[in-house]
């Protein structure tokens, strides 16, 4: 089978493969999100996802597509990592997921509410570069027991069982 997965993003994509395997030929492509480079809210990042999803599926020829999404969203307890998976087939189906969320610590929020995003501000945070193509806030917050990677995975493991479910169901 052929996969589509819309970002070059090498945790996106590393989570992509070490779902599905050797069994399936992935396909990265760089596809827009349509929502803001910061989704704030869950709406907003789940629409990025899907829209990654279905960017895929009119760019190549692929039996689903997936598109995953970080955002973040405002809650009493404080600003908060979330992210959004989608796949997509040509049937027209659309399975979305979301996975682990996080508090964020104040400096992390305080940048994002200046302008900056996640990505960004957790660069600033740890005085480092390009934290979000590697363990990504929730690695940095967990300490390393959860990174970018592992998250999105979890994401597409929901995403494949809803679909094969749904393959199955209606197969009878």
């Amino acid at each position: 089978m052929r996969v589509a997965i819309g970002s070059k993003n090498p945790t996106k994509v590393a989570a992509v493969e070490g779902v599905l395997g050797s069994s399936f030929e992935i396909v990265a492509l760089d596809v827009p999100s349509e929502v803001s480079e910061q989704p704030f809210g869950d709406e907003e990042t789940i629409r990025g996802a899907v829209n990654r999803a279905k960017a895929c599926l009119k760019s190549v020829n692929v039996d689903f597509a997936i598109g995953l999404e970080g955002g973040v969203t405002e809650t009493e307890y404080g600003l908060m990592v979330i992210n959004w998976g989608a796949l997509v087939d040509y049937k027209g189906n659309v399975f979305i997921a979301s996975g682990a969320r996080a508090v964020l610590p104040g400096e992390v929020s305080a940048e994002i509410n200046h302008g900056k995003t996640l990505g960004q501000a957790m660069d600033v945070y740890t005085k480092r570069n390009g934290v979000s193509k590697k363990e990504g806030a929730m690695g940095i917050i967990t300490n390393g027991r959860l990174n970018r990677d592992e998250m999105f995975a979890h994401v597409i493991k929901v995403l494949i069982g809803q679909y094969d479910f749904h393959n199955a169901v209606n197969v009878k």
